[in-house]
C-alpha cells in the first residue's frame, strides 16, 4: 500500500461521523478522537455543513487525516478538497468521482462488493476498496471469498462494524482498516459525551494492538 493507506491501516477503525452541529462539536469531537487514540474521521455529507466540520476538525488538531464520506457529486468533491479533505468515500463506484478524485491527487475510496466493482476500482489503480454495507452485503464470508480472484485488494469494510466484532474483521488480512459510528453515534455527539467518546476510542485501540500488535 501506499504511504497514505498505510498511515490509515496502521490506525486501523475509521470513525465515521455525521454532525449536526460542526460549529459546536467538531472541535471538540477531533480532541476526543485524538485523545481516545483515533486521529482520523470520515466526515459525512449526510449531513448539511460537512465541509465546514472537515475544516474546524483540520483546523484543531492537524495532525488528524479527516476525509469527507457519503460522496454522491463531483461538486461535493471540490467542496471537501477546498475544506481540506485528504480522501474522499463513496458509498458506491462512480467513474465521475474518481476522475474527479484523480484529477484533484484525492485518495478515493469507493463502496464496492460485487466483482464487477472490484475491476472498476482496479481500472484507476485503487488498492483499499470500501466495503459497504459490511454486514448486509455478505460481511467477512464473502470478503474472504472475494480475495481469492482480488488478493491484491485492500478492504475497508463499514456497515455493521462495532467491537463485538471488530476482533473478527481486523483479524482478516485482506482488510485494511475498518469503518464504523459505534464511536460516535449521535446521541454521543449531540449529547457532547465526549468522555464516552474518548472511552470507546480506547476500547478499539486496544483491539488493534490485539490483532495487530
Amino acid at each position: 500500500m501506499n504511504a497514505f493507506n498505510q498511515a490509515i491501516s496502521n490506525i486501523g477503525v475509521v470513525p465515521v461521523i455525521k454532525l449536526n452541529n460542526p460549529e459546536r462539536d467538531a472541535a471538540p469531537l477531533a480532541k476526543a478522537l485524538c485523545e481516545g487514540g483515533l486521529p482520523v474521521a470520515e466526515v459525512t455529507f449526510r449531513a448539511a455543513g460537512a465541509a465546514n466540520a472537515i475544516k474546524i476538525m483540520k483546523e484543531t488538531c492537524p495532525e488528524m487525516i479527516v476525509g469527507a464520506g457519503t460522496v454522491l457529486t463531483t461538486a461535493q468533491v471540490e467542496e471537501a478538497y477546498n475544506a481540506g479533505a485528504q480522501f474522499v468515500v463513496s458509498p458506491g463506484f462512480n467513474y465521475k468521482l474518481a476522475d474527479k478524485c484523480k484529477e484533484l491527487s484525492l485518495p478515493y475510496f469507493p463502496g464496492c462488493t460485487t466483482p464487477t466493482e472490484y475491476q472498476m476500482g482496479l481500472e484507476y489503480d485503487l488498492e483499499v476498496l470500501k466495503f459497504f454495507p459490511a454486514e448486509q452485503s455478505g460481511g467477512l464470508a464473502k470478503i474472504k471469498a472475494m480475495a481469492a480472484p482480488f488478493p491484491m485488494v485492500k478492504i475497508m469494510p463499514t456497515g455493521g462494524i462495532n467491537l463485538e466484532n471488530l476482533e473478527k474483521y481486523l483479524s482478516c488480512p485482506t482488510i485494511a482498516a475498518c469503518g464504523g459510528s459505534y464511536m460516535v453515534t449521535a446521541d454521543l455527539i449531540d449529547n457532547q459525551k465526549w468522555d464516552e467518546i474518548i472511552d470507546l476510542c480506547k476500547k478499539t485501540v486496544e483491539i488493534v494492538k490485539k490483532v495487530r500488535g
